[in-house]
């Protein structure tokens, strides 16, 4: 939006031009969106509150969340704000790719929501059935993915690259490649809600693995520098670095709220969203195998559900104390906080080998 007045601006004063750099925009986009949570948060928090949209804790869990019932939930949708008025504002509309993330970010957002509103308005602890749930993240994911998988224009938009290897990647095909993207944004998506059970714990490594990506983002959309570091050119993917600053910036400033001892949860209107948007991203810039690296988090909570259920299923043993994984590590002893910094430093460390593909190729 103000891209546009910038560029009308432009014609007469020439210094507005500066607004059409990419790298200021996405600075501008983490700014602003950190600013719109800085100053909606309390009000979200206090509306929030009086709506009594509080957290229901289980029985069954850590006895140290018990202190957490109450808390408000649902703050996922200030995240949301925030990225969607940051992109708004300075991100290129005429931009296929801005436009498909966006939407396939509120879309989850909205299965998120009501999700939420059944649990702690209509106090339904099942919240949205899980079939019901699956079927509209399903329906959401598609239509991403074909959308995606039959507007290319180029063949390397299809092709599975493994990273660390400069010639390897795999041509999949529009139909490969259209259930390569329905797995990886549906799986991201329910990954990241799977691992949103601490203060704090699945919002810095959201921020982490998404600014990484728009470095990704940033390198495939320019034809200089992917040519130069071995990656195929994606034209227009480059402006989802705009998106990438926002959520770092959303991120950062719902953190300020969800540090220990939080005051607001996201719920699964902020983690489905932020899920499906890293996947989405990642598709896009073909760094599928690069994001599972870096959030390496993500997918060791995941697996450790899985090999839960599945272990009871058919010994009735459980293999963790409790599932996802960081609840086994809180019952094993560990303080809260000492479970979330040391995810983050994980995290942190997957980043910095994920980052390293964009040389060691």
């Amino acid at each position: 939006m103000l891209l546009i007045l910038a560029h009308w601006l432009a014609e007469d004063v020439g210094a507005f031009r500066v607004f059409s750099y990419l790298t200021l925009r996405a600075v501008l986009a983490c700014m602003t969106a950190l600013m719109i949570c800085f100053w909606a948060g309390p009000a979200v928090i206090r509306k929030l509150t009086a709506m009594k949209f509080g957290q229901a804790v289980r029985d069954d869990g850590p006895q140290t969340h018990l202190v957490k019932q109450g808390t408000p939930t649902m703050g996922g949708a200030l995240i949301l704000i925030a990225i969607a008025g940051a992109t708004l504002l300075w991100g290129d509309l005429s931009n296929r790719f801005v436009w498909i993330v966006l939407l396939v970010t509120l879309g989850f957002g909205v299965v998120g929501w009501v999700d939420d509103y059944r649990k702690v308005v209509r106090r339904d602890p099942k919240g949205l059935a899980s079939r019901w749930k699956y079927f509209w993240q399903s329906v959401i994911g598609l239509a991403a993915a074909a959308f995606l998988a039959f507007s290319t224009t180029l063949p390397a938009q299809t092709e599975f690259i493994v990273p660390f290897f400069k010639t390897v990647a795999f041509p999949l095909g529009s139909i490969g490649f259209l259930i390569l993207t329905y797995f990886v944004i549906v799986g991201t998506s329910n990954a990241v809600n799977l691992t949103d059970g601490l203060d704090g714990l699945a919002i810095m490594p959201t921020v982490m693995v998404g600014s990484a990506l728009g470095v990704f983002a940033y390198v495939v959309g320019n034809a200089v520098f992917s040519k130069y570091l071995g990656f195929p050119y994606i034209p227009g993917a480059g402006e989802l670095l705009v998106l990438c600053a926002a959520m770092a910036g959303a991120g950062l400033g719902f953190l300020w709220f969800n540090a220990y001892p939080a005051e607001v949860f996201m719920g699964d209107v902020g983690a489905l969203a932020l899920g499906a948007m890293l996947g989405t991203i990642a598709v896009i810039v073909r760094q599928e195998i690069v994001l599972f690296i870096m959030g390496g988090v993500f997918v060791v909570e995941t697996l450790s559900v899985i090999v839960q259920v599945a272990s009871f299923k058919l010994t009735g043993k459980r293999v963790f104390r409790m599932a996802p994984l960081h609840h086994h590590f809180e019952l094993k002893g560990w303080k809260e906080t000492q479970v979330v910094v040391r995810f983050w430093i994980i995290t942190m460390m997957l980043v910095l080998v994920g980052l390293s593909t964009l040389k060691l190729r």
